[in-house]
C-alpha cells in the first residue's frame, strides 16, 4: 500500500514538473517574439506569465486532488500547447499594430483569448470535480446524441460569417458549438457501439474477403452519413462533417476490427463529399483554392489568397524557421483567428518546429489510446480511444489544410488557435481524457488475486458430482 501512495506522487510531481517546464517554455517564447518586434520585454510581462503560471498550477492541482492516478502528461502537453498558442495570438496582435492595420478591423485577440482559457480551465476543473468516474456519461448516451446533434444544426438558423454557418450569436458572445457537439458525439458512439458490437461483429456476408455488415446494421452509420450531410449543405461546415463522420468510422474500426465498415464508411464520404462539392458554390471554391491556390494572383481572381501565403510561409520557415517576431506571418490573412496559425508557426519556427508541434499533438493522442488499452469496461475503452482519435483527426484535417494536403476547412487547431469554443471545448476533451486514465491508473494498481486464493473445480469434479446426485 504504502508503494503504491509513493507511486501515485511520484507522478503527480512528474507533472508538477513538466507543467513548470512547459510554462517556462511558453514564456520564453512570448520574451523571443516582444525581443525580436520591440527590442525589450514590456512591463506587463511578468504579470501575463505569472497569470500562465497560475492558471496551470491550478489545473494542476485540480488533478491532483481530483485525479491521483492519472497520466502525467496530459496535461502539461494541453499547458504547452495552450501557452504556445497564446504566445502567437500575442505576438501577431503586435505585427498588426506595427503594420498600422484599423483598430476597429484588427481588434487585439490575446486579451480575450486569455480570458476564454480562464474559463476553459475553471471549467476543466469543475468537470473533473462533477464527473466522479466516466461511467456516468454511459447514462445518458442517447441523451447527448440529442444534445449533440442539437448543437451540431442549431448554427443553421443563424447568419452565415465568411460563408459558412459554424457561429451562434448569443449577446456580443459567439460560440461554435461544433466543438461541442464532437465530444457528445463520442460519448454517444461509445455508448451505442458497446451495446451493439456483437450484432457489428458477427452478423453479415464476405465479398471478395472483405466482411461486409448486413443491411438492416448500416441504419445508424447511414443516419450518421445523413446529418453529416445536411451539416455540409445547409451550413456549408465541411470540416464538422469530415471530423464527425470520421470518428464515427474509426470508432466503428476500433469496436469490430472489420475493414467492412472502413471500406463502407469511405465509399458514403467519397460519393456524399462529390455530391455536395458539385452542387455546392463555397464548398466548389473551396476545392477550387486547394486544387489552384496561385489563382489567387490572377488579375482578376476567384479563390482567396489564404492558401497560398500559406504555402509561401512554409517555404520562407525552411527547416528551422526565421525566428519568432522575424517572419511575416501576418501576411496570412486571419492567421490568428484560424487554421491557418499554423502557418505562422512554420514560416517562425520551420519545418523542425511544425513537426514537435504535430508529435505532441500524436502523444497526447497516444496517451488516449494507451489508457483505452489499460482500461477493463468496454465504453471507457471507446470512450478513450475515440478521444484520442478525434485529436488527430481534427489536427490532421486542419495542417492538411494549411500545407495543402487537404481543402481548407477553417476548423480551429487545438489548443493553439483563437476561439473561445474551441478553447472550452478542447480543455474539456482533455479533462475527460484525465479522467479516463485516472481509472486506469487505479486498475494498473488494483492488486492481482491471488492464484492459491481462487476457487477451481475441474471437469471430472463437476462430473463426478453430477452421478452422485443421480
Amino acid at each position: 500500500m504504502g508503494g503504491c501512495v509513493e507511486a501515485t506522487v511520484r507522478r503527480r510531481n512528474v507533472e508538477l514538473g513538466l507543467v513548470v517546464a512547459a510554462v517556462a517554455v511558453a514564456a520564453g517564447a512570448d520574451a523571443s517574439a516582444e525581443l525580436a518586434l520591440h527590442g525589450t520585454l514590456p512591463g506587463s510581462f511578468a504579470m501575463v506569465c505569472g497569470g500562465l503560471g497560475a492558471l496551470a498550477l491550478a489545473a494542476h492541482a485540480a488533478v491532483r486532488r481530483w485525479a491521483r492516478y492519472a497520466d502525467p502528461l496530459i496535461l502539461p502537453i494541453v499547458v504547452l500547447l495552450t501557452g504556445l498558442g497564446l504566445a502567437m495570438v500575442h505576438r501577431l496582435d503586435i505585427s498588426y499594430a506595427l503594420v498600422g492595420l484599423n483598430a476597429s478591423e484588427r481588434a487585439p485577440e490575446a486579451p480575450q483569448q486569455a480570458q476564454w482559457t480562464v474559463l476553459a480551465v475553471l471549467l476543466f476543473a469543475a468537470a473533473l470535480v462533477v464527473v466522479k468516474h466516466h461511467r456516468v456519461l454511459q447514462r445518458y448516451t442517447y441523451l447527448t446524441m440529442a444534445g449533440s446533434l442539437v448543437l451540431l444544426m442549431a448554427p443553421a438558423f443563424f447568419p452565415a460569417v465568411n460563408g459558412a454557418k459554424r457561429w451562434i450569436s448569443i449577446g456580443p458572445a459567439h460560440l461554435e458549438p461544433d466543438e461541442f457537439a464532437k465530444l457528445g458525439m463520442i460519448a454517444f458512439f461509445a455508448g451505442y457501439l458497446m451495446a451493439n458490437r456483437d450484432a457489428l461483429v458477427l452478423v453479415g456476408r464476405r465479398v471478395w474477403g472483405v466482411s461486409l455488415p448486413r443491411m438492416r446494421d448500416l441504419g445508424p452509420l447511414l443516419a450518421v452519413w445523413v446529418v453529416c450531410l445536411l451539416v455540409l449543405v445547409v451550413e456549408v461546415d465541411l470540416g464538422t462533417s469530415l471530423i464527425v463522420f470520421g470518428i464515427f468510422i474509426l470508432m466503428l474500426y476500433v469496436a469490430t476490427e472489420r475493414v467492412g465498415w472502413v471500406a463502407v464508411g469511405l465509399l458514403l464520404a467519397v460519393v456524399g463529399g462529390g455530391a455536395v462539392g458539385a452542387t455546392s458554390s463555397h464548398v466548389g471554391q473551396r476545392v477550387t483554392a486547394w486544387l489552384h491556390p496561385m489563382d489567387a494572383f490572377l488579375p482578376n481572381p476567384t479563390v482567396t489568397e489564404q492558401p497560398a501565403q500559406a504555402l509561401f510561409a512554409l517555404a520562407h520557415g525552411g527547416i528551422l524557421g526565421t525566428g519568432l517576431g522575424q517572419g511575416e506571418p501576418w501576411l496570412i490573412r486571419s492567421a490568428g483567428r484560424s487554421d491557418w496559425i499554423l502557418g505562422a508557426f512554420a514560416e517562425e519556427l520551420g519545418t523542425a518546429g511544425v513537426m514537435a508541434l504535430l508529435t505532441l499533438y500524436l502523444l497526447l493522442a497516444h496517451r488516449g489510446w494507451r489508457t483505452a488499452i489499460t482500461l477493463t469496461d468496454p465504453f471507457g475503452k471507446l470512450l478513450a480511444a475515440g478521444l484520442g482519435c478525434v485529436v488527430v483527426l481534427q489536427v490532421f484535417v486542419v495542417a492538411g489544410g494549411v500545407i495543402g494536403l487537404l481543402p481548407e476547412t477553417g476548423k480551429a487547431l487545438p489548443y493553439l488557435s483563437q476561439g473561445g469554443s474551441s478553447a472550452v471545448a478542447n480543455w474539456l476533451l482533455a479533462a475527460l481524457l484525465i479522467k479516463l486514465s485516472d481509472a486506469a491508473g487505479r486498475t494498473e494498481r488494483r492488486p492481482a488475486p491471488n492464484p492459491a486464493e481462487t476457487l477451481t473445480i475441474s471437469a471430472a469434479e463437476i462430473q463426478g458430482r453430477i452421478d452422485a446426485v443421480s
